[in-house]
C-alpha cells in the first residue's frame, strides 16, 4: 500500500499507515474490497423500483419487465438521488426553522436572535414590514413565512423570487420549473418515480430541476439565513486546520456531522470555569473543541474553533488515541466509526433520533435542554480522559487560514465601510484582472486520491486569475494546503488576481462556509448581475462551478441547482447515467439551452480546471470584455464631463 495513492494530505496519510499497522480497516480498504464494482450501478440501468425486478438494461434486454428504457430508469434514478439530497439539506434548513421558532415564542431560551440587522434584512426580502417594529414581532412574522414554505399548497417559494435575479426567474417560469413549496417538489418526485407514472426522461429531469432549486434557493437558503440570524453572521475570522489541532494534554471532543444547533452551544459551554476546572481536576490541561465535515464549517465560520479534517478523516481522527468524544449528528457519518470506537477510548455519542448508530451511545438533543445536554456531552469527555488505551499519535501537520466570508460582509472587504459594493469585483472582471470566478465544493470520494482533486483544480484556476470560493469539505481541503491564507496569493496565483487579492488583503480562496452554504454562492452571483455590467442572468457571467471529489447524493441537488441557475457544472465522477445515452447528451449539452447551465464529467483535475476556463472566457466574449481597448489620456476638458 502507498499512502500517496489514497490521500495527498500528509496528517492522513500518517494515520493511513497507521490504521494499517493496528489492523484496522478504513474506508480507502472498503472500497478496494468493493471492488470491481457493479458496472450496472455505475452506469444507472439497474431498477428495483417494483418487485418485478430488480432489471438490468443491456443489448439482450433492453427493456424492464414494464418496459422502461435505459433513459428512463437512468433519468428515475438520478431524480431520485436528487430528491435524497434535498431532503437532507431542506431538512436540515426545516429543524433550524423549528429552533428560530422556539426562540420567536419562548421567554426562556438557550438560543437567542444575534443578528438584528441579518433579521430585518431577510424580513423585508419576505415582504415583511420592519420599521417601527420590534425584532420579536418581525421574528415572528418571519417564522411563519419560513415554515410555510416548506408546505405550503399554493403559490411558489417566496425565497426564490426574493433571491434570485428576475431574468433567472423568467427562464424558470417559461420552462415550468419554478420551485412551488420544499416538500411538494421532493414528494412529487417520489410520486413520479413510482412503477407505472412517468417515462419520459425529459420530463423527469424538469421535476429534478423544480426539486434541485427548491433546495438551493430553498432549503439551503433557509438554513443559511436563519443560522446567521440565531447564531451571529461570519466575519472574518482566524483559524487553524488539520489533526495536528488535536492536543494531547487536553480533553479532545470532535463535533462532526451538519447542524450547528448542538455545537454552537457546545463551543459557548465548554468554556465555563466549572468545566474547565473538572477537566483539570481530572488530570487535563483544559478541553479541545475541534470539527469534522459541515458541523466544523458552522462553528470555525463564527468562532475560529479549528477544524481537525473532512470527510475521509473521520476514522484517522479517532486513530489519534486522543478523542474523548466524537459527538455525531446527521450527514456524512460513517457507520464504521461505531465499530472503531470499540478498539479506542472514544466515546462516539449520537444526537439525532433521525441518526443511530450500532456500537454508538444516543443522548438525544433537544433544543429546549441545549445547555443541560451540552454540559452533560463534555462532562462524559472529561471523565473519559483518563481512559486513554493507546498511546497518542498526532501529526504535527497543521495550517493556518482565514474563513468567513459571506455575500454580506464582501459589499464591505471590497468597497469599504462607507462606499460598500459589488463595483469593485465587477470592473476588476471586467478589466481582465479577474477572469472570472469558480465555486468549487463538495466531498471527498476514496475513489479519487484525498484532496489532490479539490487542490490541484483550486490551483490551476487561481493560476489562470480565476477567483474561487469553496464550502464544505473543499473548504476544507484548501484550508489545510494554505490556501486560505492571503499570502497564498502571491505564491499561487497570477499577476491579475495577485493584484487584487493583495490590494484588498483576501486569499484567493473564499471560505464561505458549510454544504448548505452554497446557497451564498448563489445569492453572492445574483449580487454580481444585480450590480451591473456583465449580463442580466446568472448564465451570462464568466462563471463555472466544480465537484472535483462528490461523492453524495446532496452534491448532485447541489450540481443540479447551480445548472439550473445558469451555471456551467464539472464533476470528477460522473453522474450514474452513461448507461442511457439519450440522457447524457441531454444533461450534458441540450439541457444549457432550456435553461443556461448544464454537466460535464472530467476526472483529471487539471483537465477539468481547463474546461472551466475556456468556459469562462467564452462568456466573456459573448459579454464583449475581452477586446482590448486603447488606452485613453482624457485632457483636463474631459475630465470635467466625466460622470461618476
Amino acid at each position: 500500500m502507498d499512502v500517496k495513492e489514497r490521500s495527498s494530505d500528509k496528517a492522513a496519510q500518517e494515520m493511513i499507515s497507521r490504521m494499517a499497522e493496528a489492523g484496522q480497516q478504513n474506508a480507502w480498504d472498503r472500497l478496494e474490497a468493493q471492488s470491481p464494482q457493479c458496472g450496472f450501478g455505475k452506469q444507472g440501468i439497474c431498477c428495483r423500483l417494483c418487485s418485478m425486478g430488480p432489471c438490468r438494461i443491456s443489448k439482450k434486454a433492453p427493456l424492464g419487465v414494464c418496459g422502461a428504457d435505459a433513459d428512463t430508469i437512468a433519468a428515475r434514478n438520478l431524480v431520485r438521488m436528487i430528491a435524497a439530497g434535498a431532503a437532507a439539506h431542506s431538512d436540515h434548513g426545516r429543524d433550524i426553522a423549528h429552533t428560530f421558532k422556539m426562540v420567536v415564542e419562548s421567554e426562556q431560551c438557550d438560543y437567542m436572535i444575534k443578528d438584528e440587522l441579518k433579521l430585518r434584512e431577510v424580513a423585508a426580502r419576505y415582504g415583511i414590514k420592519v420599521e417601527g417594529r420590534d425584532t420579536k414581532e418581525i421574528a415572528g412574522d418571519l417564522s411563519d413565512a419560513v415554515m410555510a414554505e416548506f408546505g405550503k399548497q399554493e403559490g411558489t417559494l417566496v425565497s426564490a423570487a426574493a433571491y434570485a435575479p428576475p431574468a433567472r426567474q423568467k427562464v424558470w417560469q417559461e420552462f415550468g420549473v419554478t420551485p412551488r413549496s420544499i416538500d411538494r417538489e421532493i414528494v412529487e418526485i417520489m410520486h413520479r418515480t413510482h412503477i407505472g407514472v412517468g417515462s419520459d426522461y425529459k420530463n423527469l429531469v424538469k421535476q429534478g430541476i423544480r426539486c434541485s432549486l427548491a433546495d438551493g434557493w430553498g432549503g439551503s437558503l433557509i438554513a443559511t439565513e436563519l443560522s446567521d440570524i440565531l447564531f451571529g453572521s461570519p466575519q472574518p475570522i482566524r483559524f487553524s486546520a488539520n489533526l495536528g489541532v488535536l492536543d494531547a494534554k487536553q480533553v479532545n471532543i470532535i463535533v462532526h456531522g451538519h447542524e450547528p444547533t448542538l455545537s454552537d452551544i457546545i463551543v459557548s459551554v465548554s468554556q465555563e470555569p466549572e468545566l474547565i476546572k473538572m477537566a483539570k481536576d481530572n488530570g487535563a490541561e483544559g478541553i479541545n473543541i475541534a470539527g469534522i465535515c459541515c458541523t466544523a464549517n458552522e462553528i470555525l465560520m463564527r468562532h475560529g474553533i479549528p477544524v481537525a479534517g473532512n470527510f475521509l478523516q473521520q476514522e484517522l481522527a479517532m486513530m489519534t488515541g486522543v478523542v474523548e468524544v466524537m459527538l455525531v449528528d446527521v450527514q456524512c457519518i460513517m457507520p464504521a466509526l461505531g465499530s472503531l470506537s470499540d478498539c479506542f477510548h472514544t466515546r462516539l455519542i449520537t444526537t439525532s433520533p433521525k441518526c443511530k448508530i450500532a456500537g454508538a451511545e444516543h443522548i438525544e438533543f433537544h433544543e429546549d435542554r441545549a445547555v443541560e445536554i451540552a454540559r452533560e456531552i463534555i462532562k462524559i469527555g472529561i471523565e473519559n480522559f483518563a481512559n486513554r488505551k493507546a498511546k497518542a499519535r498526532i501529526p504535527k501537520v497543521t495550517e493556518r487560514g482565514i474563513a468567513g466570508f459571506t455575500t454580506e460582509n464582501i459589499f464591505y472587504h471590497l468597497g469599504g465601510r462607507f462606499r460598500a459594493s459589488y463595483r469593485p469585483l465587477n470592473d476588476n472582471i471586467i478589466n481582465g484582472r479577474i477572469r472570472g470566478a469558480a465555486g468549487v465544493v463538495g466531498c471527498n470520494n476514496p475513489k479519487q486520491v484525498h484532496d489532490y482533486g479539490h487542490l490541484t483544480m483550486i490551483k490551476e484556476l487561481i493560476r489562470n486569475n480565476v477567483l474561487v470560493v469553496s464550502t464544505g469539505c473543499s473548504a476544507i481541503a484548501a484550508a489545510k494546503a494554505g490556501l486560505m491564507r492571503p499570502d497564498a496569493a502571491e505564491k499561487y496565483c497570477g499577476k491579475g488576481l495577485y493584484e487584487v487579492c493583495e490590494t484588498v488583503g483576501i486569499p484567493p480562496v473564499l471560505y464561505v462556509g458549510s454544504c448548505v452554504d452554497n446557497s451564498r454562492i448563489l445569492t453572492i452571483l445574483a449580487n454580481v448581475v444585480a450590480e451591473g455590467g456583465l449580463g442580466d442572468d446568472i448564465s451570462e457571467l464568466p462563471v463555472a462551478g466544480a465537484a472535483p471529489e462528490w461523492m453524495s447524493e446532496k452534491a448532485i441537488s447541489i450540481g443540479m441547482y447551480f445548472v439550473a441557475s445558469g451555471v456551467y457544472t464539472v464533476i470528477a465522477e460522473p453522474l450514474p447515467i452513461l448507461g442511457a445515452p439519450n440522457l447524457t447528451r441531454y444533461l450534458t449539452d441540450e439541457i444549457e439551452k432550456d435553461i443556461g447551465g448544464k454537466w460535464a464529467f472530467e476526472r483529471d483535475p487539471i483537465k477539468a480546471a481547463g474546461m472551466m476556463i475556456e468556459h469562462i472566457e467564452k462568456k466573456r466574449d459573448a459579454l464583449g470584455i475581452n477586446v482590448e481597448k486603447e488606452r485613453k489620456l482624457y485632457d483636463m476638458e474631459e475630465r470635467r464631463v466625466l460622470e461618476v
